[in-house]
Order: structure tokens, then C-alpha cells, then sequence
């Protein structure tokens, strides 16, 4: 016994191909992983698709953070540089070497 699939817009039998609603999705079932190739309401995607937004969002935000982390991790590094290359001439005893403005 099969149960004809109902239009959660219309509230009527489900015209398939006919309903500008109905969409061919092709990829990787993001609960599952496994390979995904089938034809179904657009209504009815939008709970996995949601899903699978909100998962790469989080793996954007987290190579963003990774980035800013290094960023500044390189940053500090050469600013720590340039202070003690300033400086050197001063711990040696040059004491009318000029330290750059800036």
C-alpha cells in the first residue's frame, strides 16, 4: 500500500513535474554522506538544505578564525623584529643612533 505523496502548499496530491516547486537535487546527503540523486518538493529540501548551510557556515567561520589566529601570530612576530632591530643599536652602546619614526 503506497501513499500518494500530498503538496504541503496546495494540501492536495503532489503534481510532481508539473509544480514549479518540484526539484532534481544531485550530491552528498549531508546526514549520511552517502550519494544523493533524486527528484522531490523543494518544501521538502529545505529542512536538509538549512542543515547543510548552517554546516558549512561553521566550517567558514572556523577557517576564518584559524586565519585570524595566524594572522596575528605573525604579526606579533615581526612587530617583536622590528622593535629589537630598532633597539639593537641602543643596547650596543650607540646611543646617537637615530630609531626610525613610525
Amino acid at each position: 500500500m503506497s501513499k500518494q505523496a500530498k503538496c504541503p502548499l496546495l494540501k492536495k496530491p503532489c503534481i510532481e513535474h508539473e509544480c514549479m516547486w518540484y526539484a532534481h537535487v544531485v550530491g552528498k546527503d549531508p546526514q549520511t554522506g552517502g550519494d544523493l540523486d533524486c527528484w522531490d518538493c523543494a518544501v521538502r529540501w529545505l529542512p536538509i538544505m538549512l542543515t547543510e548551510g548552517a554546516r558549512q557556515t561553521r566550517g567558514v567561520q572556523a577557517a576564518v578564525e584559524s586565519f585570524r589566529n595566524e594572522s596575528i601570530d605573525r604579526q606579533d612576530k615581526l612587530n617583536t623584529t622590528l622593535v629589537a632591530t630598532q633597539l639593537m643599536p641602543v643596547i650596543n652602546g650607540m646611543k646617537d643612533a637615530k630609531l626610525i619614526e613610525g
